[in-house]
């Protein structure tokens, strides 16, 4: 697992350096937005790929997620419509799990991953995405890795799907 910094592509003169032949034979298993941050799982074995990113997949990914408004701004209608209640791009969502964890962010908890999904939610129900971080996937946690750094899975970690979301 690697934590992708914030604005990082393959041409970035900045101090961070990823060589090719460090990534040899192994690929990203999803995507991680340009302007996002947190756990990316780099892998050689396509069936974990497909476990974390294909289209049947039940995989929990969990993200933080600084919001431009406070949890006043954001009525109870609206955050139910970001648990079970948005379609994107005319599909529904599948149901999600978000709750504010403090004034300014909110938690999701998603078992899909469209391209900019949680950005886009947000912005339906009027509020900016200001920050995000994805943290876990299935039970992978980012833990206190520094920013740039990469490690081996633990034999205690797995991509199991967990149970699904739900919201109380």
């Amino acid at each position: 697992v690697l934590i992708k910094p914030a604005n990082q592509w393959r041409e970035d003169q900045s101090g961070t350096r990823y060589l090719l032949t460090h990534l040899r034979g192994i690929a990203p298993a999803g995507r991680l937005d340009i302007d996002s941050v947190g756990l990316l799982v780099l892998t050689q074995d396509g069936r974990i790929a497909k476990q974390l990113i294909g289209e049947d997949s039940e995989m929990e990914k969990e993200y933080l997620v600084r919001v431009d408004k406070p949890v006043e701004g954001l009525s109870d209608s609206n955050l139910a419509l970001l648990n079970h209640g948005l379609e994107l791009d005319g599909e529904p969502l599948r149901p999600a799990l978000v709750e504010w964890i403090n004034d300014d962010q909110l938690r999701f908890v998603l078992r899909e991953g469209k391209k900019r999904q949680i950005r886009r939610m947000c912005e339906a129900v009027g509020l900016k995405v200001t920050g995000l971080k994805r943290v876990r996937i299935g039970n992978v946690m980012l833990g206190d890795l520094p920013v740039g750094e990469w490690r081996y899975l633990r034999g205690d970690e797995s991509f199991v799907p967990l149970k699904p979301p739900t919201s109380d």
